[in-house]
């Protein structure tokens, strides 16, 4: 099953050397284990577009006016949901933010 992370960074979260896995470290796992199929960094949420009722609406920035952002994701090839949230609980933005563990649709 293919699941996407979406990773949440939020403002004065701690450094990821003060989280445990580094990002390396948690790369190296997911490799080892072969389950990541893809995952990048995204630009800042200063330098996103968000596009409403079908266009008409236009504004700078993120969707949400919340305090945390997606900061990048991952999609993750695992058996299920329990292999899926164990190995996304080992990287390091699961303590120093949150990641939002979803599986892609199938019908």
């Amino acid at each position: 099953m293919k699941f996407m992370l979406f990773v949440c960074a939020e403002p004065g979260a701690p450094s990821e050397g003060e989280t445990g896995l580094t990002i390396e470290q948690w790369l190296a796992e997911t490799e080892r284990r072969g389950v990541r199929l893809e995952g990048d960094i995204l630009a800042a949420t200063s330098d996103a577009t968000t596009i409403r009722d079908y266009g008409r609406l236009i504004t700078d920035g993120p969707f949400a006016d919340t305090k945390e952002w997606i900061a990048g994701y991952d999609v993750l090839d695992c058996k299920d949901l329990d292999e899926a949230v164990e190995i996304a609980a080992l990287h390091p933005m699961a303590r120093a933010g949150l990641i939002e563990v979803r599986p892609f649709w199938s019908e």
